[in-house]
């Protein structure tokens, strides 16, 4: 996502907040399944580039990623999308992405347009 180059550290912090939240709430099962992904996912860059995968630059990040996402197996497929659904959960979460979408929404919805 090319808008995240532009982060604070602080909007860094809250993307981080929202995803550990979300995996927090998840079945331990899920957790571990995860956690073994994105170690399958160090390790197949690091046999593919010589590199873990943040280490890559965003070039070569951004191609292997691709590859995972266009993968054969659809295990990693699925894999992909669900690390790729939290990452955009983590950032359109962000009060700061919501303001400079436009977002007015509230709480009390339409009784605050009143």
């Amino acid at each position: 996502m090319p808008e995240s180059a532009n982060m604070s550290a602080e909007e860094w912090t809250e993307l981080t907040q929202t995803v550990e939240l979300a995996i927090a709430k998840r079945p331990a099962a899920m957790r571990r399944q995860l956690g073994m992904f994105l170690r399958i996912l160090n390790m197949l860059s690091f046999m593919r580039t010589g590199r873990s995968l943040s280490r890559l630059d965003t070039p070569a990040r951004t191609a292997f990623l691709s590859s995972i996402e266009n993968s054969k197996l659809l295990l990693f497929r699925r894999g992909f999308w669900g690390i790729r659904t939290l990452v955009f959960m983590g950032y359109y979460a962000r009060a700061a992405c919501a303001t400079n979408l436009g977002y007015s929404a509230a709480p009390r919805g339409w009784e605050l347009r009143r």
